[in-house]
């Protein structure tokens, strides 16, 4: 199976070429449904370790790649640009710090760009000092060449974003951004009448469980007979997000707000609050301040996640392999759970900073709250 399966990042650049004959498909109803029913599926696993379970079965032999430690593990990352990727970096390391047999954590940083992570990649290969080799990749079409490149050298872990290839030994992620949209879509669904108003506001073009996220809201919130007013790019940026709510209220009612990442979710809430208008029903995601605003305000709302555990799940996949023990593959698939309004108290915690992401698996860890900048 392709580790792709609609699950591999093309970020926001156009494609053309070579690189265009790789595109991966954002609209694949097959996947749709595969994540859909994955939302349900009863996951594998320590109960109480979400990061550890996996809701496919299908086991790879990594005795080929078992060596003695101490390891060095060498991780190529897309970047720390955004405060999910923050908190993602600190589940890392605080993870490294639980696993005496990793000897030395070499971490890279992109920023954001395909030219330099694949420079990276190629840097980290010329040192051989890796261990194994984890990669969050920048861009998918840019970085499978990459990746097979290394496959060629040493074991590969990706997460969080795919590539083109089945030659890592798995791919570590959640359910994926169908699921993300499908949750969503389907509480704003059930939570307004059929014909109202749904505004859609998007971060970037182009990146894998972004549009999958919004490919696999609109088709249930079209299929629910439900007036999508707009699908708007945010930019990621307070400012802007506040003055295109603005605007869509401006033309009219706003029912419903579908969003496919949360980090600006308060500025939105705020655009009706500053207007005078009721708050409509809402989707946002798990960071501490939409969570909290919502808590105060009574809202009608939901927070789909994409857990930042799953960064505590590529280093348990390095040192597995490493001692070769057995390891989900193709895809290690994580349980993606939504927050809901039954379930918000037990997120909320005001002691932690207002952009840290609550689905992060690191209440137990040793230097939790401070390493993630709680009090």
């Amino acid at each position: 199976m392709k580790k792709i399966l609609a699950l591999a990042l093309a970020a926001g650049l156009a494609l053309t070429g070579a690189a265009f004959a790789q595109a991966p498909n954002f609209d694949d109803p097959a996947e749709f449904a595969r994540q859909k029913a994955l939302l349900t599926t009863t996951p594998m696993g320590p109960a109480d370790m979400p990061w550890e379970q996996y809701l496919v079965d299908g086991m790879k032999d990594t005795a080929s790649f078992k060596k003695e430690g101490p390891y060095t593990v060498c991780f190529s990352n897309a970047g720390v640009n955004n405060p999910w990727r923050v908190v993602g970096f600190t589940d890392l390391q605080q993870e490294v710090a639980l696993h005496p047999e990793i000897g030395e954590l070499v971490h890279v940083d992109a920023e954001g760009s395909d030219d330099k992570q694949i420079a990276d990649i190629d840097d980290l290969l010329a040192g051989g000092k890796c261990s194994i080799l984890i990669v969050s990749p920048n861009t998918t079409a840019a970085l499978t060449p990459a990746v097979e490149k290394a496959c060629a050298v040493l074991p590969v872990i990706v997460f969080d974003r795919g590539v083109n290839t089945d030659c890592p030994v798995t791919f570590v992620h959640p359910v994926g951004g169908y699921g993300f949209g499908i949750q969503g879509a389907e509480f704003i669904a059930a939570n307004v009448k059929k014909g109202a108003n749904v505004l859609m506001l998007r971060i970037l073009p182009g990146v894998d469980v972004l549009e999958t996220r919004y490919s696999g809201g609109k088709h249930v919130l079209e299929d629910a007979g439900l007036n999508i007013v707009g699908a708007e790019f945010t930019d990621g940026d307070n400012a802007k997000t506040k003055s295109i709510v603005e605007d869509y209220l401006q033309r009219g009612t706003i029912d419903a707000v579908w969003m496919d990442a949360g980090a600006t979710a308060v500025a939105a809430v705020e655009a009706f609050q500053d207007g005078g208008y009721p708050i409509p029903v809402f989707v946002g995601e798990d960071q501490q301040d939409y969570l909290q605003t919502w808590q105060a305000n009574g809202m009608t709302a939901i927070a789909p996640t994409y857990p930042t555990y799953q960064w505590r799940t590529a280093i348990i996949a390095a040192v597995k392999t490493l001692k070769g023990e057995a390891v989900p593959s193709p895809e290690w698939i994580l349980p993606q759970p939504a927050i809901t309004m039954d379930t918000l108290d037990k997120f909320v915690n005001p002691k932690m900073p207002p952009l840290h992401y609550a689905m992060c698996g690191c209440e137990a860890m040793a230097n939790y709250p401070t390493a993630w900048g709680g009090q």
